[in-house]
């Protein structure tokens, strides 16, 4: 027996006959079963292209369907069509809600304009430090926790819980990053600098003698901090007793691993004043005290 394969163009109706167009290929053999009848032809047989010799002959004939096309292929197409559309509906949404999923951290937006900190730090300097490496670093954080039980953690508690950890040191110079420059940019305001009011003097003055001694001590840090990293001012316990003390810190090292509280930092990687300054860092530190620093935060702080 000798299958001639087609293909077919339906029309609708009212409209002209439909037109068939049979391909001559190759012959398909279905030999008979005794006492049992001929099976029907496969769904989808092997096709071959038609020689340059073969023309198709065109039959017009009314509702015309190929001879091969059975109920079960009609079935079995219309429950793929099925499948493929619940699948639309089913997978589409969640592959958009993953894909425009929140971040677990979101970066804090700056607490002035990016000009608000001219002349002491330009803007240039700031869409940089602020738009470039502290986004980088919020981002690289939020991917690297996305799906896992840190996403729901405080970015504080993250980077304490990291801290030490070799095979997350790269999410936690990220995170301790993201935390560090956070920290850093609340601490600054435009036309910061100035006497610190009575709540912080008092305080500083108790732990260091001076407001200005307290000022020199960080200042001192913060100029001699080899290559990357911060100076701080924090709290904490010592000998069972409240202090206030001034750290420094390498990196993307932080405090809070070590169990202090930070007041106050200064931010010494090189981009944080290079574009400004260039090799002048202690320039940027008393430019920082002058007329950045916020002692209203650091009041809160303490």
């Amino acid at each position: 027996m000798v299958v001639v394969l087609a293909r077919v163009s339906i029309a609708p109706a009212g409209s002209r006959p439909a037109t068939l167009h049979i391909f001559p290929t190759r012959a398909l053999a279905f030999r008979p079963m005794r006492g049992r009848p001929r099976p029907d032809p496969p769904c989808r047989p092997a096709f071959r292209p038609c020689r340059p010799a073969e023309r198709p002959t065109i039959i017009h004939k009314e509702n015309a369907m190929p001879s091969n096309f059975t109920r079960r292929c009609f079935m079995s197409l219309c429950a793929s069509a099925a499948v493929v559309a619940a699948g639309t509906r089913l997978l589409g949404p969640t592959v958009a809600h993953a894909a425009d999923a929140p971040d677990a951290f979101p970066m804090p937006p700056l607490p002035y304009p990016e000009n608000g900190l001219e002349p002491a730090i330009s803007a240039r300097t700031i869409s940089f430090h602020y738009g470039k490496h502290t986004a980088a670093y919020y981002g690289n954080m939020n991917k690297a926790v996305a799906g896992t039980p840190m996403a729901s953690m405080k970015l504080e508690e993250l980077v304490k819980s990291v801290a030490g950890d070799p095979a997350k040191a790269a999410l936690f110079n990220n995170a301790a990053q993201s935390w560090n420059h956070t920290f850093y940019w609340a601490g600054m305001k435009p036309g910061g600098g100035g006497k610190p009011p009575a709540k912080v003097a008092d305080a500083l003055s108790a732990a260091f003698g001076s407001v200005d001694a307290c000022v020199t001590q960080l200042s001192d840090a913060a100029k001699t901090q080899f290559a990357s990293g911060w100076a701080w001012l924090v709290k904490g316990r010592e000998g069972g007793k409240d202090v206030l003390k001034v750290l420094k810190t390498g990196n993307a090292d932080t405090p809070l691993t070590q169990g202090y509280t930070p007041i106050l930092t200064i931010d010494v990687w090189e981009h944080a004043y290079y574009l400004d300054y260039q090799n002048k860092r202690p320039d940027y530190v008393q430019a920082f005290f002058d007329k950045l620093v916020n002692w209203d935060e650091v009041a809160k702080r303490l």
